[in-house]
């Protein structure tokens, strides 16, 4: 029995425990088993680039809790996108990426394929899954769902997003102090979510609850209301930026201060009509996505909010990168510790899919069929302890 893991897309803080809890099940369940590391995610299956993991690392797997980030390296590839695929060099010109992962798998005498990413690594993970039992090959592939913004249909909870909220809250605990460095300032905490909202939401809620155990000093400048968010963007909700100024400025007169929670993706449409408008092109990964670093709409944001508010300085910061090279918390490690039983079970049984808090089975943890895997999905911003945040700080009545 030959076992392979492939971690895949941005990194999120659950891929190395996810690889230990897998080498934990397998040493249970198949220890003869030889475990075997696609290095930088699909990058490394199309160039054969792999790693057999020694019997130090089955033996010691526990250490992998302890870090972030990917033990085999991750990569941004789309099986699909042939042209890109040829241009990087991962393919020769001709050849489907598909059959080259495919035949690889063979050649490598891989019985079971893990893949552990977000939306792009499982619906690739589903047509890699397609080719293979169209075209005989005999081969279970079993995804698990990673991604910090918790936008895997039909998903209800991916490994790492509860972990990177509560970094995010941590990160701008810190970061929230800086308001006492200048008079009339604005701080925008700029989130991971491109089209999900998720992970701005669930970072403010985290935040919440953190000030609400702190002790202030409201005789001084440690008053709650600085430490405060005052405004939340995400990309499920518009917004009137000149409502919304008028409100900030108001805020900003009586409390010297405007903290803004905002996701990457909030208001990309404006930014990019606006570029296109200028002649700017737009700069796009090998998915279509467009390369929100190089966009930085948390800037875009902070120039026009900056002159509305008379701040006299702004600061943009992103908990991004922190966020998601955390270890994973202990609410996460649980679930993982559970998908990841799940998994290997299933894959033994050999029965491919996707495991995951199924939403549209009353969320219990179940073998999803690729065939109903989706990406982008949205973020509930109807959702009762969202619209009460809202409303709480005077965003919405």
């Amino acid at each position: 029995m030959k076992i392979a893991f492939l971690t895949a897309g941005g990194i999120a803080p659950c891929l190395s425990a996810s690889i230990a809890s897998l080498i934990h099940k397998y040493n249970d369940l198949c220890p003869e088993a030889e475990l075997v590391g696609y290095l930088n995610g699909y990058r490394g299956l199309l160039l054969g680039e792999s790693i057999v993991f020694p019997e130090s690392v089955k033996k010691d797997f526990s250490v992998l809790y302890d870090y972030g980030g990917s033990p085999i390296g991750n990569s941004r590839v789309k099986l699909t996108n042939i042209e890109d695929c040829v241009k990087k060099g991962y393919v020769k010109e001709g050849s489907d990426p598909l059959e080259v992962a495919a035949n690889q798998l063979t050649k490598d005498n891989i019985n079971i394929l893990h893949t552990i990413g977000g939306d792009d690594t499982n619906t690739m993970a589903a047509q890699l899954s397609f080719y293979l039992e169209k075209n005989g090959y005999e081969l279970t592939v079993v995804g698990l769902p990673k991604t910090v913004d918790n936008d895997v249909f039909p998903v209800s909870q991916t490994l790492g997003a509860w972990t990177a909220a509560e970094q995010g809250a941590i990160f701008f605990e810190n970061i929230v102090n800086e308001n006492t460095t200048s008079t009339r300032q604005l701080i925008i905490h700029e989130v991971m979510g491109r089209n999900c909202g998720y992970l701005t939401a669930q970072t403010a809620l985290e935040y919440n609850d953190r000030v609400k155990n702190k002790v202030f000093f409201p005789e001084l400048l440690i008053d709650d209301k600085r430490w405060g968010i005052d405004a939340i963007y995400i990309p499920e909700i518009d917004f009137d930026f000149q409502v919304e100024a008028e409100r900030l400025k108001k805020v900003m007169d009586k409390k010297d201060c405007v903290n803004i929670f905002l996701s990457e993706g909030a208001g990309l449409e404006t930014i990019t009509r606006e570029m296109e408008s200028n002649g700017e092109e737009i700069p796009r990964d090998a998915f279509g996505h467009v390369k929100l670093d190089e966009i930085n709409p948390g800037q875009w944001f902070a120039k026009r909010f900056s002159k509305a508010l008379n701040a006299e300085k702004t600061l943009v910061q992103k908990s991004g990168y922190f966020a998601r090279s955390a270890k994973s918390n202990d609410r996460d490690l649980q679930l993982i510790k559970n998908s990841a039983q799940l998994a290997a079970k299933s894959a033994l049984d050999q029965k491919s899919g996707l495991v995951g808090l199924d939403m549209d089975e009353n969320g219990e943890l179940l073998l999803i069929d690729f065939n109903r895997i989706k990406g982008e999905k949205s973020f509930d911003h109807k959702a009762k302890w969202f619209v009460d945040i809202l409303t709480s700080i005077g965003q919405i009545d």
